[in-house]
């Protein structure tokens, strides 16, 4: 399955966390959802990025987010990698990676130049709506979860971006110069010509009394 993007509607799904509570996307109707994939428990990367979800939880709940993380590692696995590093939020347990593959994220894989079929890391941001907000394809950990937070945040400053362009409008007015208008000035010389035609008429005059 081609991974949703932001606009798609994003694929529901049943599964059990770690306390074996089956948890669904339609439950959490009106608030945001970061669904999270990591690869396994336990291992550097995906308890790094765990844990960096952990820390900033307060901050994300706060910005009306639910966080969910899934990976094919069983229930008991879950449980035992919560409980170990404290996590506030449901594991959820994709062991025949049906979820996974709705959403794209089950592919190939390469390690060591070793080619095999696995979880690719990837997050998904869920509006209210049950639409993909942002999707977040082949995440690399250091600085992820500040981003998602900040994407979280993002709607209170964004609406003020656009109005930026409105203040290069007014050098436009200074680029009209009265300048334009000067050549006019320059039909004043013409009329001076009409004062060489006096002296031919003293001549005329001086001719005539001579």
């Amino acid at each position: 399955m081609p991974m949703p993007q932001a606009g798609d509607k994003a694929p529901g799904f049943s599964l059990p966390d770690q306390s074996g509570a089956t948890v669904s996307l339609s439950q959490f109707k009106g608030r945001h959802v970061v669904l999270y994939f990591y690869p396994k428990d336990a291992t550097p990367g995906c308890t790094t990025e765990a844990c960096d979800f952990r820390d900033e939880h307060s901050a994300l709940v706060k910005a009306g987010a639910v966080v969910l993380g899934v990976s094919p590692d069983s229930v008991a696995s879950h449980q035992k990698f919560a409980t170990k590093q404290g996590l506030p939020f449901s594991l959820l347990a994709d062991p025949e990676h049906a979820l996974a593959d709705a959403y794209g994220v089950w592919g190939e894989k390469s390690l060591y130049g070793r080619k095999f079929m696995g979880l690719i890391r990837a997050t998904f941001l869920i509006g209210p709506e049950g639409k993909v907000v942002r999707a977040w394809p082949k995440v690399k950990v250091a600085g992820h979860v500040a981003e998602v937070l900040a994407t979280l945040q993002q709607p209170s400053g964004a609406a003020a971006a656009p109005k930026a362009p409105a203040a290069k409008q007014a050098p436009a007015a200074v680029t009209k110069p009265a300048a334009v208008k000067a050549p006019a000035a320059k039909k004043a010389p013409a009329k001076a010509p009409a004062a060489k035609k006096a002296p031919a008429k003293a001549a005329a005059r001086k001719g005539t009394r001579a």
